[in-house]
């Protein structure tokens, strides 16, 4: 899929995000499940991918994912398991912060490299309703650090 697809997408979803936005209910106390695209700025390419929250306190979520990155030759794998957090307030009840662990796998040829950072992540997820569109930007630190932004929804299950 071209950047510029992958922008107006984002740009679309964000929009729709902001327009939908309101205060976090019960929708947060329960598990979630969706797919997701985006795009690796470091790698140059479009990703593919899913996410599972499962809720663990007030606004703490358990937050796994994975990413396939598209990439010309060989595979690009992420694996993430984060916390993410919903900020708290009246005006913000679509915002969500985390952190955790980022797994990135990379494979061409006779390579192979396995690297494991931190994930620093920031997202807006709209909670009206049972489908939640959200747009999130992610970076991991490690010794081949990336930073990927995202667009998906979450079906409450």
């Amino acid at each position: 899929m071209p950047m510029s697809r992958i922008v107006a997408a984002t740009a679309v979803l964000a929009t729709a995000l902001v327009a939908t936005a309101t205060e976090a209910s019960a929708q947060t106390s329960r598990s979630h499940l969706g797919p997701r695209i985006g795009y690796n700025f470091d790698a140059e390419v479009a990703t593919v991918g899913g996410q599972l929250s499962f809720p663990v306190g007030n606004r703490l979520e358990f937050y796994p994912s994975a990413d396939i990155h598209l990439v010309d030759e060989g595979s690009m794998f992420g694996v993430n398991l984060d916390l993410k957090y919903r900020v708290p307030g009246q005006s913000l009840p679509w915002l969500y912060i985390g952190a955790g662990l980022g797994i990135l796998s990379r494979s061409v040829g006779n390579f192979d490299n396995t690297d494991t950072g931190l994930n620093l992540f920031l997202g807006a997820e709209s909670l009206r309703g049972r489908v939640h569109p959200f747009v999130e930007g992610r970076v991991t630190v490690a010794d081949g650090s990336t930073a990927q932004l995202v667009a998906g929804l979450n079906f409450t299950l």
